[in-house]
């Protein structure tokens, strides 16, 4: 397994997602340091979208707007997801020269991230990097999203640990969906 650099923690617990966003971006853009965020939940639900993502495509609008789900844009990639207090967030920023043996692309980074996760995971279940999501088996339980700049890169994985069903009825399913999970929004390993 790789090594991991130098890198700095900062724990919080139910730290706002846009917050947490926030906190993020700036590390990645001023800070000449590696970081590892961990964030137990996030106490308002609400919708995190990747840069790209087309809100008519990915959410249910009347449900958001009449129940007032705020809906978020991040500054990476990556799926859409809803979140909440049974979210745990992990973030990692780090510098490219710091990890010389990823190259700065997603796939690389997530296997990077991949191997870090098998050893947290071990004995829990049957957990794998399958395509883009981290699973136990066939159940997604984490998803994830890059931002690749010139010198760094940045890794943030939603680890949806516990869920309130009724919140996934503001996500559409998406058009594209990795093989596996054709037709399935998340599929959910609960401990």
């Amino acid at each position: 397994m790789t090594a991991l650099p130098l890198m700095n923690l900062i724990k919080l617990r139910g730290v706002p997602i846009l917050q947490q966003l926030h906190l993020e971006e700036r590390l990645l853009r001023t800070s000449p340091h590696n970081w590892c965020i961990i964030n137990d939940g996030t106490i308002l639900p609400s919708i995190v979208m990747g840069i790209s993502g087309k809100p008519a495509e990915l959410v249910e609008i009347n449900s958001v707007l009449r129940d007032k789900v705020p809906v978020i844009r991040r500054f990476s990639g990556g799926g859409t997801v809803i979140v909440d207090t049974g979210t745990i967030f992990v973030t990692f920023i780090c510098n490219k020269d710091d990890v010389p043996e990823v190259q700065p692309y997603p796939r690389p980074i997530m296997s990077w991230s991949s191997l870090l996760y098998s050893k947290v995971f071990q004995g829990v279940g049957d957990f794998v990097l399958r395509e883009n999501d981290y699973v136990f088996g066939n159940r997604k339980f984490g998803g994830n999203a890059q931002s690749i700049t010139k010198n760094r890169w940045i890794h943030h994985t939603s680890f949806l640990w516990d869920y309130d069903i009724k919140n996934m009825a503001y996500l559409k399913i998406p058009k594209r969906a990795p093989e596996y999970r054709p037709g399935i929004i998340w599929i959910l390993y609960v401990a």
